[in-house]
């Protein structure tokens, strides 16, 4: 960028207080050669945008250029010690803000980087950490919605420093907030479900109709890239359940699925089958529509093998997006889902069934 000699200024030329801290003021008569250290917009009636950027070495043919435009000074950088370029606050700030399985994508550009997944999983963003890192004014950082499904490569945040300069301990207090909270972008991997399926009622179990929900659920888990360890059908009988899902947890199942009789009707037994099975931090019930009768269950199957158990309404089988699609990311990341997961949900928790499904890109889900 190059020093400005002293004196080269001349008193009284910008009012005091109206130059941006660590940039000073040349007259542009004395600027060839200069680099500029910020664009020069340019508008007229077929055009915005920059007629000089960023970086740009002033030339003696661009003196006229510039006083067309209004400008009798530019500014070149003069950073002392407690300053720092917007670029190279972008890049301390995305560094601080990064947890695990995110990554800094490309160059910095005006102040502002983005960050992409380095892997395919769960988004998971420390909302609370987020706001402090926001509330502390000049730096900013924008994300995606927490535990949204994201592909590697995709871009989850961007952060940036607002003005062109910035005090290194604006810089250093934001960056505090994120490295105590360990980070506040992160996506997590997903494990491959190995998955058995119980499909219940007596009317399917008995052949009178024929079942629909089995290729729903085997495309739910394929998804997810997992496996279906098998499909069973069983009669509204709980021992007949509970022993469907047992046998499956013999057959090496990581994840438990009962599809159907979770109302409350007598004889909707499901929920009864699956305390039955030993389940502990049972869950029954959540304030998402469609999915209000979802149940989710744990159970210790031995050598530490805890099993996830999810209770799926009937409504999975002929509504594309509910409840399941929010909880079964995160049960696959490895969160375990109890009533205050669950309670959470019903903020942004209806879908509003429109015409032309665009999940996830729609309010479903977002909290």
């Amino acid at each position: 960028m190059g020093l400005v000699p002293a004196g080269l200024v001349p008193a009284g030329l910008v009012p005091a207080g109206l130059v941006p801290a660590g940039l000073v003021p040349v007259p542009i008569h004395k600027a060839v050669n200069m680099v500029l250290a910020h664009d020069i917009t340019e508008v007229r009636l077929d055009f915005k945008g920059p007629a000089f950027k960023k970086g740009h070495i002033v030339k003696e043919e661009d003196i006229e250029h510039l006083r067309r435009l209004g400008k009798e000074n530019i500014y070149v950088l003069d950073l002392g010690p407690r300053m720092m370029h917007e670029d190279d606050a972008a890049y301390a700030l995305a560094e601080a803000l990064m947890g695990r399985g995110v990554r800094i994508e490309g160059e910095p550009r005006e102040g502002k980087i983005n960050i992409v997944a380095g892997r395919a999983g769960l988004l998971k963003i420390n909302e609370a950490a987020l706001t402090r890192f926001n509330m502390g004014g000049e730096v900013i950082c924008a994300t995606l919605h927490d535990n949204m499904l994201v592909k590697e490569g995709q871009k989850v945040a961007a952060t940036r420093a607002i003005p062109l300069v910035i005090e290194r301990k604006i810089v250093r207090k934001a960056a505090r907030i994120s490295r105590n909270a360990g980070g506040v972008i992160q996506v997590k991997p997903l494990r491959r479900p190995k998955a058995g399926i119980v499909i219940t009622g007596g009317e399917v179990f008995s052949g009178r109709i024929k079942d629909s929900f089995a290729p729903v659920m085997r495309k739910k888990i394929e998804e997810y890239e997992g496996e279906v360890v098998g499909f069973a059908y069983a009669p509204d009988d709980e021992k007949v359940i509970e022993t469907k899902l047992r046998e499956f947890i013999g057959q090496g199942a990581d994840l438990l699925i009962a599809t159907g009789g979770m109302s409350v009707d007598p004889d909707d037994v499901t929920r009864f089958a699956i305390r039955k099975l030993g389940a502990s931090r049972l869950v029954y019930g959540s304030p998402v529509l469609p999915g209000a009768m979802l149940l989710v269950a744990y159970i210790e199957a031995g050598e530490g093998r805890i099993i996830p158990v999810l209770g799926v309404p009937t409504c999975a089988m002929y509504s594309r997006i509910t409840v399941l699609d929010l909880v079964l990311p995160r049960i696959l990341a490895g969160e375990e889902i109890g009533r205050g997961e669950l309670a959470r949900l019903g903020h942004g928790g209806l879908c509003l069934h429109c015409p032309v499904c665009t999940y996830p890109t729609c309010p479903f889900g977002k909290y």
